[in-house]
């Protein structure tokens, strides 16, 4: 199996698992004991939070180990909550957040707050007027993605967060498709928030990062937390964090060279793609190694099974949404509907991507391209799979 599905995690890099057995087995302490062993897994946890801290450009002070993605956007975003600039009860963020930010909105309304919603142009971006436009008296916090997990377009952040401190409005950006794929430290200067992922740049599953500028005003969750400094409860998991911290390192040192690599590959898939335009659409993406598209009549869970018959493991969006047997948001946010917006395919590729693997993917798919409309046929190949799309 040829696997092209990056965007939703990858593998563990060989030296970060040496590493985490190595820590797992010999500095097994608590790092909140008191003691000679307990102060061991303390004195690696925090030469780990200085580390990571480098990458970003930021102080120490701001870095939170969490549990992955997810958890630093809900700790992210209640930490602004609770240290809001003025009084107010309104959130501005995008049509086409991850479910971990979507979600989370989803809960605050019921809470009573209001959130606007905003779409994207049809490059893929929110417009910093749109932001504006939304912007009111009694908005208190923007949350926008860095980069579109479905098709790798880039927030213009540093400008919102200008039109932010000048509404006194706090900023939270979700980075978990950012990192380790493009550079971030000038992202990480300038909201008040931001969330990363440990497994989807080689790191160990179950690791995150939740930086929150120091100068925010938050408040614990809940009283009576040590670890982490209050931000979350549970025992820290420092031998997750140390390789996850390495495998951090080894991301941003090679990654002008990477980014190069991915670029390759990018033109190397959609060349196969030149004579079908009115057969394909490929979505404009910042991140080389993430590919949006569409193969027109063709639905995208039909592709992605076929692929699979055939040995390519893609994906039909964000792996948090992909079961729901829905649209992608982000088609919805860039106005693609109904029928076409469930022609959605996700294309990602990483270190272990060869050319010619993704010349054998780009030409299984340009034939894909070019057969018949999806019938009766194709749904009965797959049975109940297929049921509700």
């Amino acid at each position: 199996m040829k696997y092209f599905d990056y965007a939703a995690s990858s593998p563990l890099d060989q030296e970060a698992a040496e590493l985490y057995v190595k820590a797992a087995t010999e500095y097994y302490g608590n790092s909140q004991s008191l003691h000679d062993i307990g102060y061991q897994a303390t004195t690696l946890l925090e030469n780990a939070r200085t580390e990571i801290a480098k990458l970003f450009a930021v102080e120490a002070d701001g870095i939170f180990f969490t549990s992955g993605g997810s958890e630093s956007n809900l700790l992210g975003i209640r930490a602004l909550l609770s240290a809001k600039l003025k009084e107010g009860r309104h959130i501005i963020t995008g049509i086409a957040e991850h479910d971990s930010v979507y979600l989370v909105m989803k809960m605050l309304e019921k809470e009573g707050y209001e959130v606007t919603y905003l779409p994207f142009n049809s490059e893929g971006r929110i417009e910093v007027a749109a932001v504006e436009e939304a912007m009111r008296d009694d908005t208190i916090l923007v949350s926008i993605q860095h980069t579109n997990p479905e098709i790798g377009t880039l927030q213009p952040i540093k400008e919102i967060s200008s039109l932010c401190k000048k509404n006194q409005v706090l900023l939270h950006s979700d980075c978990v498709q950012s990192f380790g794929k493009t550079p971030i430290q000038e992202i990480a200067a300038a909201v008040d928030t931001l969330s990363i992922s440990g497994h989807k740049f080689y790191g160990p599953k179950g690791t995150g990062i939740a930086y929150v500028n120091p100068r925010v005003a938050w408040r614990p969750q809940i009283e009576g937390v040590a670890h982490e400094k209050g931000l979350r409860a549970g025992t820290v998991n420092v031998p997750g964090i140390l390789a996850m911290t390495l495998a951090a390192q080894k991301a941003v040192s090679g990654l002008d060279e990477e980014m190069n690599r991915l670029s390759i590959l990018r033109d190397v898939f959609t060349n196969h793609f030149t004579f079908l335009g009115n057969e394909v659409t490929i979505y404009p993406s910042q991140l080389p190694g993430l590919i949006g598209m569409r193969l027109h009549d063709h639905e995208g869970q039909w592709v992605m099974l076929e692929c699979n018959r055939r040995g390519f493991a893609i994906s039909t969006g964000t792996a948090c949404h992909i079961g729901l047997l829905a649209p992608s948001k982000t088609m919805a946010a860039i106005g693609v509907t109904g029928k076409a917006a469930k022609e959605f395919i996700r294309i990602s590729f990483g270190r272990q991507t060869t050319e010619e693997d993704v010349h054998s993917l780009g030409e299984f798919l340009a034939e894909l391209a070019q057969q018949p409309e999806i019938n009766e046929l194709h749904r009965l190949r797959y049975g109940t799979i297929l049921k509700g799309s």
